[in-house]
């Protein structure tokens, strides 16, 4: 009897303990890390391209993120946002990359070893810089600029030092952040 007793309490104690196992549908590192380039991203003001960075360490903590913009205390809405033959007229003269910012936000930390992931391949001077920095692989969503020389030199360059690139693709399609579901 007193065995049927103990079974009846064990269950009894099971179904009244809160839930005992981990969440099935939790975001993996990659995405995470992934997602929080894309947020990044929507903090440009570039109305054709907007790119996010995120710089994480071995042990998957995020040391930098950055967007591209133009630096700080250009104002936004002095200098151009629109390609030109004009040199001095083309927002290419002033824009900051996104994954340079992010090596320029990163508090003065090493960077060696380091992982970056950014929504866009990194042209030829973001890749000098990740070189110069150390960081070790590049994750990234798009190459849509791949034939372009200067993103042809980029691959050329991270290629010759070992810095491994791999064109992300995500555990998730989509991730919605809704900030009235707390």
């Amino acid at each position: 009897m007193s065995e049927e007793v103990t079974a009846q309490d064990h269950n009894t104690v099971q179904q009244e303990s809160p839930v005992s196992h981990k969440r099935k549908d939790y975001l993996p590192w990659d995405d995470y890390f992934m997602a929080t380039a894309l947020l990044s991203a929507e903090r440009s003001k570039d109305p054709v391209t907007q790119v996010g960075a995120c710089i994480v360490d071995s042990q998957n903590r995020i040391v930098s993120i950055g967007y591209n913009g133009f630096p700080r205390n250009c104002s936004d809405d002095e200098f151009p946002w629109t390609k030109s033959k004009v040199f001095l007229e083309d927002k290419k003269m002033y824009v900051v990359h996104a994954e340079a910012n992010a090596i320029l936000n990163n508090n003065g930390l090493n960077l060696t070893g380091t992982r970056l992931y950014t929504t866009l391949f990194p042209c030829n001077e973001c890749a000098k810089l990740i070189i110069q920095v150390g960081i070790s692989h590049i994750l990234y969503l798009s190459d849509k600029y791949g034939a372009k020389p200067k993103y042809q030199a980029s691959r050329r360059m991270l290629d010759a030092v070992g810095v491994t690139c791999t064109q992300y693709r995500p555990q998730r399609n989509n991730i919605v952040i809704d900030f009235k579901k707390i």
